[in-house]
């Protein structure tokens, strides 16, 4: 972990490199009035939008829209089976199980046919008084269930003991957004009204604590968080039913979640601050997490040291090493798909536009694991042996 002073800031980063235009970000983070005590950054730090992406800000008095991101509620779950990798054909494996979770998750820009059940819906919630929700809860019936694009993802991996496992990765899909921008432009406004000390330049428009935007932003953004972990679980509910129709004495150990992008309000250092993560796991002693690699490379099963430097964090995966138009102009598609096959994974690399999910566009998860060794442990490493990405 290197420590740093910027801008009367304290800083720390458990990258052993930091991109320009990341680095540039932290800068933006680090004239913040607001910051509590210092920024961290995991290993998997890169540039995000106004934040990077694998940061954690706890701040006074403040929230920050594009500190959370436009994915709220974006995680992982994961559940480990009964069923032995070395007893799947391949007949089960592609033409059981891939074949039927593909044909019950819609992925990609796609949405469900008919509107779901609203008992799937997250519950407790005045959603007629939410002013982004309640335009959009009829649609997110449709979309619950779903995978989304981009770097999310449906692995079938395999434990070191030979179990197969089963892990999402996905969010709060098009709700998330429409809440992050509409309380984004309102920050905005607000901030410019107030005439704000803050940079409007810099992407990191506030909402202060006593105001209504902030409760009301608060309000949505919990939603968010529900809205997506119900979207994971309803996933992993139907793909447990897949493979329990093709293996029938098919168990299923409950299922482990975690979020990345969220904020909460947590006690550190003596105080009570709203702490944001964006890209970034909740790391208590003892919490169990997820951090997945890329496509083609190991995941990881692991518990949370309670590091109180990293506000008891850790990094949410491997960490984009290039950019998405970056992966598809240089990365060659023949020499990727061939670093799948050679380890006999069902993958999703088909045409160059998949490139941008390559494992060669991430960060080796190995370093970034052994960067974060203070911040969590490893309990269970997971091969992955079949794909389905949302590009």
């Amino acid at each position: 972990m290197y420590e740093l002073l910027i801008n009367d800031t304290p800083v720390k980063i458990w990258a052993r490199t930091v991109e320009p235009s990341a680095f540039k970000q932290i800068m933006n983070l680090s004239t913040l009035p607001f910051v509590f005590h210092h920024l961290a950054f995991m290993p998997d730090v890169h540039a995000g939008v106004g934040m990077t992406i694998g940061g954690v800000l706890a701040t006074k008095g403040a929230v920050i829209p594009n500190a959370v991101g436009v994915d709220i509620g974006c995680g992982m779950c994961a559940v480990k089976t009964n069923i032995r990798v070395d007893s799947l054909t391949s007949d089960l494996l592609r033409k059981g199980f891939m074949r039927g979770i593909r044909r019950r998750i819609p992925v990609g820009m796609d949405h469900q046919k008919t509107a779901q059940d609203e008992c799937l819906m997250p519950q407790g919630f005045d959603t007629d008084s939410m002013a982004v929700v309640s335009r959009q809860y009829k649609s997110a019936l449709k979309q619950i269930g779903t995978l989304g694009g981009g770097n999310h993802f449906i692995e079938l991996q395999k434990d070191q003991d030979g179990w197969m496992w089963i892990m999402i990765h996905s969010g709060s899909r098009n709700l998330g957004l429409q809440v992050c921008n509409y309380y984004d432009e309102k920050a905005k406004s607000l901030d410019r009204i107030w005439f704000s000390s803050v940079n409007p330049d810099i992407n990191l428009a506030f909402l202060p604590l006593k105001s209504q935007e902030f409760k009301q932003y608060w309000t949505e953004m919990e939603y968010c968080v529900q809205f997506a972990f119900a979207n994971r679980k309803l996933m992993m509910d139907r793909i447990c039913e897949v493979i329990k129709e093709c293996v029938p004495e098919a168990e299923f150990e409950p299922m482990i979640n975690i979020a990345h992008n969220y904020a909460a309000w947590e006690h550190h250092f003596d105080e009570n601050v709203i702490v944001h993560r964006k890209g970034a796991t909740s790391a208590r002693e003892g919490e169990i997490g997820i951090i997945p690699g890329s496509q083609g490379t190991k995941s990881y099963i692991t518990e949370g040291l309670g590091n109180p430097d990293s506000f008891m964090s850790c990094s949410h995966g491997a960490g984009r090493l290039m950019s998405r138009t970056e992966a598809v102009k240089t990365l060659n598609l023949e020499a990727e798909q061939a670093k799948l096959d050679e380890k006999g994974i069902v993958h999703a690399l088909r045409y160059q536009k998949d490139l941008e999910e390559a494992s060669s566009a991430y960060k080796n998860i190995e370093e970034v694991m052994a960067n974060q060794s203070d911040l969590t442990r490893i309990v269970t490493a997971l091969e992955p042996i079949a794909v389905i990405k949302g590009v």
